[in-house]
């Protein structure tokens, strides 16, 4: 017969709701069973096994709502372009990085914050590689620099929209090259990609991601391994999404949540493919690449209410929001706007949005799994957004309270690997977006990483993602300095902030100000971080 288990932590500052001075928690076979102070805790638990905190900050744990796991692992075990800054450091970066018998996947380079944006030629790379088949991605992964040996695995993509014979592929060219890549990849590679990535993301204080794969992204094998590796104790929970149209099947069988993440319906601002309505400020001959219409969007929102999946859509650009938009509508005819609201459909990025289509999506039930660090990294009178907008259509990205006041869920993310699993990072950004008002309160952020993230995948019980009685055990403990209730701005109520509110603390959260850092992860009470 089993015996329950129960775990008192002690001497903390745990984040409760309606508490601010709450110190201890106990935890009965992964369940939250009590939260309060030290001595009703020792009461009331009197032969629970003790845990000091010694003053540390306890916490629910994240959820990431969008990455690609074997894309992130190949980041963290191979070669880091990130820090590259022109064509030079690049090459030298592929020379130390080849290994011989493997394709060399290597991802992060970003010519905007280059000192000089001349990319190499094909033939610079040709000779850096010494003939091995090499995948570059730029940092939103929607453009590659690629060899010579990896064209040769995939010479259809001298036919395909995107080809270019010198520089970056984009659009279909780089899928083609892409599911080349992968095919290349060793079992092997993969697998300690997938490891690295999932006990990486447990050291950021992460207990669960949402894996956006599809047949363009990582294919059915590598959703496969993943989700197999994540069965396994100790690690982080996978919420997998596929996203390819008319493919119920096909998520049943590799046991999909939905047909959605990164079921495209435009590119990306970066390389140019988001669909605009007016052109690039850059390249005013493009106003870049829409892959689906409305009819085509409306068919799968029908289909997958219908069949009780989620559905979703990758969505970047004002022309791609706006075809979204009008295929809700059209779809709301065929299954009715309750059912549609019903099935809690997702779109992700959806960053060139304004206040009529947000409430438009709120009324559909839509969640908006959005990545803060974007505006970090590209917002701003000087960031590639407004290179390739201008300044006024750039500050108007990532509207994170035009979404929020309309009603429309809010998960965050990272879209590893285009920016780092840090999930205080990311709240940070909410909160101090680029552009006055578009941020949200240090709370409503953070809810937005945990809370959000789980109902993005459909737990509606009203206790995940919180540390309060009858939660699953989901949280993580923070070496942080003395907490704070903040917001973004004046605008803020100002109720929020008064004590008698009852509202816990966070970590400050200003620019600057030294992030948490994470000692303990714990997913349904099992430990699945210690830090060294």
């Amino acid at each position: 017969m089993s015996t329950s288990k129960t775990t008192l932590l002690l001497g903390g500052r745990i984040h409760t709701p309606g508490s601010t001075d709450a110190t201890a928690m106990a935890v009965t076979d992964g369940t939250v069973v009590w939260v309060g102070q030290d001595g009703p805790g020792r009461a009331l638990h009197p032969g629970a096994e003790e845990v000091p905190l010694d003053g540390a900050f306890v916490a629910p744990a994240f959820v990431d709502a969008h990455v690609h796991a074997t894309a992130t692992g190949l980041h963290l075990t191979g070669v880091d372009l990130t820090e590259v800054r022109d064509a030079g450091e690049l090459l030298a970066a592929v020379r130390a990085a080849v290994t011989p018998g493997e394709v060399l996947c290597a991802h992060g380079w970003d010519e905007s914050a280059w000192t000089s944006p001349r990319l190499p030629s094909r033939a610079e790379l040709d000779e850096a590689a010494g003939g091995a088949p090499v995948y570059l991605s730029r940092v939103d992964v929607h453009s590659a620099l690629v060899s010579s040996a990896l064209i040769e695995l995939a010479p259809t993509a001298r036919d395909a929209d995107g080809w270019s014979p010198d520089g970056p592929l984009t659009r279909d060219a780089h899928h083609v090259v892409r599911a080349a890549m992968r095919a290349a990849i060793t079992p092997g590679q993969r697998h300690r990609a997938q490891r690295a990535f999932l006990h990486a993301a447990a050291a950021a204080g992460i207990v669960s991601v949402h894996e956006c794969a599809g047949p363009d992204i990582s294919g059915e094998a590598d959703l496969s391994d993943l989700l197999r590796l994540a069965e396994e104790s100790g690690l982080p929970e996978v919420v997998a999404y596929w996203g390819e149209l008319g493919a119920a099947d096909t998520a049943a069988r590799l046991g999909a949540r939905g047909l959605a993440g990164d079921l495209f319906v435009d590119g990306a601002l970066g390389s140019h493919t988001a669909a605009l309505h007016e052109p690039y400020a850059d390249q005013p001959d493009n106003r870049g690449a829409r892959y689906l219409d409305a009819e085509t969007i409306a068919g799968h929102l029908a289909a997958c209410t219908e069949a009780g999946l989620q559905a979703g859509f990758h969505v970047i650009g004002d022309a791609a929001v706006a075809e979204v938009v009008e295929g809700f509508r059209l779809a709301e005819k065929t299954v009715g706007q309750r059912a549609l609201a019903g099935r809690r459909h997702r779109l992700e990025h959806v960053e060139m949005i304004d206040a009529e289509q947000a409430r438009a999506l709120a009324g559909w039930g839509v969640t908006a799994s959005v990545q803060p660090q974007f505006d970090a990294a590209w917002g701003g009178h000087d960031g590639m957004y407004a290179t390739r907008l201008g300044a006024e259509r750039a500050a108007a990205l990532n509207p994170f309270a035009t979404l929020a006041s309309e009603g429309v869920l809010l998960a965050f993310g990272s879209d590893a690997p285009v920016t780092p699993l840090e999930p205080w990072a990311s709240v940070r950004a909410a909160v101090h977006h680029h552009t006055p008002g578009a941020g949200v309160s240090a709370r409503a952020a953070f809810n937005a990483h945990t809370r959000g993230g789980h109902r993005a995948a459909g737990v509606n019980d009203g206790v995940t993602g919180s540390l309060v009685p009858g939660a699953p055990a989901h949280y993580a403990v923070w070496e942080s300095d003395a907490l704070v209730v903040a917001t973004p701005d004046s605008r803020v109520q100002r109720w929020s902030t008064d004590p008698r509110a009852q509202v816990p603390g966070l970590p400050p959260l200003e620019p600057g100000a030294p992030l948490p850092r994470c000692l303990r992860t714990v997913r349904a009470g099992e430990v699945i971080y210690e830090r060294p």
